[in-house]
């Protein structure tokens, strides 16, 4: 019962912590793609900054390690944040060239990549934490 409540809450810091970082990159996105950025150059910036928040409250406040997190942990963080940032790119290149608006497709690509990157980085590379 303990783990679970532990795990719940744990899930709970990391959503807030994705919001954070999805707020600074839909912030981003929304700038670039209002001066006529490509969408896929929209994507990829909003992607890099919302990335840079999500690891500094992630190691703080969702997977606190107690002595900071570790040289494999740092690089399982970026290989995870580089799928996710292929399937953002993925999917909004993809959905883009069909004729959905940049917007939208970003819109749709959050939830796919946020479930993959959060179960690799919670049973994968903090699974300890």
């Amino acid at each position: 019962m303990l783990v679970a409540l532990v795990s719940r809450l744990m899930f709970a810091r990391y959503l807030l912590a994705s919001i954070c970082a999805l707020s600074s990159d839909m912030a981003l996105f929304l700038m670039l793609d209002h001066v006529g950025a490509v969408p896929m150059l929209a994507a990829f910036g909003g992607y890099a900054v919302g990335l840079v928040v999500h690891w500094t409250i992630s190691i703080r406040f969702v997977f606190d390690t107690g002595t900071g997190p570790t040289h494999a942990q740092r690089a399982g963080f970026v290989a995870s944040a580089l799928l996710g940032m292929g399937i953002t790119l993925s999917m909004v290149g993809g959905l883009s060239l069909i004729g959905v608006a940049p917007t939208i497709a970003k819109l749709l690509s959050v939830p796919v990549s946020f479930l993959t990157v959060y179960a690799i980085r919670k049973y994968g590379i903090f699974a300890r934490a």
